[in-house]
């Protein structure tokens, strides 16, 4: 512990890339809000290579710690959010990305005052999908489950080296009526994407995923919040997460998802 303690403290790469962050803020507000179907901004290479590839080496396997398992009709991933499963590095940029600095920076990006950052990661922290795992198209939950506060915003780094397209796991972004898609964007290595959440806010990556059995879609998740929100962003009627089909989804039947995780448990239980 103590020599990984010292690495951390020895690195000196910064975690935050203060300066970029302050070069583009004036350069990317307008795109930001003016994205559709709502607002939204993806960066290519945000932070220094170095913290990205330190993140990387912390991640867990699919056998390494013991994630949370979703396997229905509409998803099939890992999650973890508690942090005794999360690598001292990894931590710590996940501190900073909770910081009043990178606070401040996603204030000015998205217009939204008074963000709130959540020690607990509800919901967020490392998110890890299997080949054939997908996450349906959705509405995140609007209210912190320990706090009840209102979740305004997403952010998303992904860790995936050499991905292609024919993988899928592209984080898809519709319109309120799930009638287009108007951003499909790939969860290639050290790519950020941020995003206002509401009650319009559909997106997520619903083809199965088609990468070899070796790999996985890696990210790491962190989502803020405010003390009330606007009328516009929907009612304040606390709910869970909302999913929609889209339109031509492939839908795996009841009997076959009951067999799968059957066979994953058998699998983990003789390994």
């Amino acid at each position: 512990m103590k020599s990984t303690m010292q690495s951390i403290l020895s690195f000196e790469t910064p975690i935050l890339p203060l300066e970029k962050m302050k070069a583009i803020l004036s350069k990317v507000r307008k795109d930001y809000a003016l994205a559709k179907p709502f607002p939204h901004i993806v960066f290519d290479d945000f932070f220094n290579e170095e913290v990205v590839e330190r993140v990387l080496e912390e991640f867990p396997d699919v056998n390494e710690i013991e994630w949370i398992g979703y396997h229905d009709k509409h998803q099939k991933k890992l999650a973890n959010e508690h942090e005794e499963n999360i690598g001292l590095f990894t931590r710590y940029v996940l501190y900073s990305l909770n910081s009043q600095v990178f606070l401040q920076f996603l204030e000015e990006l998205s217009g939204i005052p008074a963000l709130i950052s959540d020690p607990t990661f509800r919901g967020a922290g490392l998110h890890n999908i299997p080949p054939g795992g997908k996450l349906g198209l959705h509405l995140d939950f609007n209210k912190h489950k320990k706090y009840n506060l209102d979740r305004r915003l997403n952010f998303l780094l992904y860790l995936n080296k050499n991905w292609q397209d024919e993988y899928n796991g592209h984080v898809e972004l519709w319109d309120n009526d799930l009638t287009k898609c108007y951003q499909r964007v790939a969860p290639i290595f050290n790519r950020v994407v941020i995003f206002t959440t509401s009650d319009h806010s559909w997106h997520g990556h619903p083809d199965p995923l088609n990468c070899p059995k070796h790999m996985s879609r890696k990210s790491l998740a962190l989502y803020f919040y405010t003390h009330g929100r606007p009328a516009t962003d929907g009612e304040d009627i606390k709910h869970s997460t909302l999913w929609k089909f889209k339109p031509g989804e492939k839908i795996e039947g009841n009997l076959k998802i009951r067999t799968k995780k059957v066979f994953d448990r058998l699998s983990k239980k003789f390994k």
